[in-house]
């Protein structure tokens, strides 16, 4: 197929093909980040599929205040970097495409999960943007849509609204690509000078830090899982530590007592809390808004003690940028 740039649904719906049809759904100023959403896409749904990326800066998900204007608008170069990756159209309407009647009515909302981090510091962003996601579905009609998981929060709720409302497509997450620094690829990172930059990376340092001690958490765990007796209680199990204390300090079978109860989430959030601390100090400083560790079905917090999937993410702001990241986590996967 030709690579093609269209811009309304009824060229959309000429575009044929013998395989599925994928979409990426961006807003523009793409990267490398899109560029893997796109490799992905085309991998799946191979040659004779269709890979379509969409280009459209919804105003939906902007709020008071918010970069809509500013936000970065750079169509020829998406469309070098789309087909290069393997798309086979980019489709950039333009607003009353998308919106013809002006700003819809009936929206989709989010729900409790929308209200939350992301949604309680952007009040209406998430109901913004599970519009026109529903919208572009509709336009598109994808077998598969591929969505970045540096957008978590987003990532979720998508999930949910297409289950919730039968949307007849499969939801694809595809692992956040970050530049060699460590620093998560977005559209944003643009604006950061090189000061801000430096001080930004602390985002994904206190991601990594958290990580780091849960992996240290789950290492302690398994040696004190190996000790005999360490599944016991009373004398079983001090014994089984005094044994693992005659090569070791005292501290150290304290630390592992503690992980045969379990792996903290409390540590792994104060891990990732000192390295943000350290860089509201910096100069220029870093802003937080939040860091949570989350449940990655309905982004509420975790307790201290929770086993299985979590997600530890991360908003902040360096200057007038406003960043956000996130990494999955999983406890007790030592048992």
């Amino acid at each position: 197929m030709t690579f093609n740039l269209v811009r309304t649904g009824g060229e959309l719906r000429a575009l044929k093909s013998d395989g599925q049809r994928a979409v990426v759904m961006t807003m523009g100023a793409l990267h490398d980040g899109h560029a893997t959403l796109v490799r992905a896409a085309r991998e799946r749904v191979g040659a004779d599929g269709t890979v379509v990326v969409t280009v459209f800066v919804n105003p939906l998900q902007f709020g008071a205040g918010e970069d809509l204007e500013r936000y970065p608008r750079t169509l020829d170069a998406d469309l070098a970097l789309a087909e290069a990756a393997g798309a086979d159209a980019v489709f950039a309407p333009a607003v009353d495409e998308v919106y013809p009647g002006g700003e819809p009515q009936v929206r989709i909302t989010a729900g409790p999960m929308g209200e939350r981090l992301e949604g309680a510091s952007r009040p209406g962003h998430f109901d913004g943007m599970l519009t026109v996601v529903a919208k572009l579905l509709h336009l598109t009609g994808p077998d598969l849509a591929f969505f970045g998981q540096k957008d978590a929060q987003q990532l979720a709720l998508i999930r949910r609204m297409v289950r919730d409302l039968n949307f007849p497509v499969e939801i694809v997450g595809v692992p956040t690509v970050r530049e060699a620094d460590g620093l998560a690829l977005s559209s944003r990172n643009r604006y950061l000078s090189a000061e801000e930059r430096r001080t930004a990376l602390a985002l994904s340092r206190a991601l990594f830090a958290a990580r780091d001690r849960l992996a240290a958490q789950e290492a302690l765990r398994a040696r004190a899982e190996a000790l005999p007796g360490a599944q016991g209680r009373g004398d079983a199990r001090a014994q089984a530590l005094s044994r693992l204390g005659e090569a070791r300090a005292a501290a150290d079978a304290h630390a592992v007592a503690q992980a045969v109860e379990g792996v903290g989430a409390d540590a792994v959030r104060s891990a990732a809390r000192a390295v943000l601390d350290d860089a509201a100090r910096a100069e220029p400083p870093l802003t937080l808004d939040y860091l949570a560790l989350v449940d990655p079905a309905d982004f509420t917090e975790v307790a201290d003690g929770h086993d299985g999937e979590a997600v530890l993410a991360v908003a902040a702001r360096v200057g007038s940028t406003r960043l956000i990241d996130n990494i999955p986590l999983t406890f007790g996967a030592v048992k």
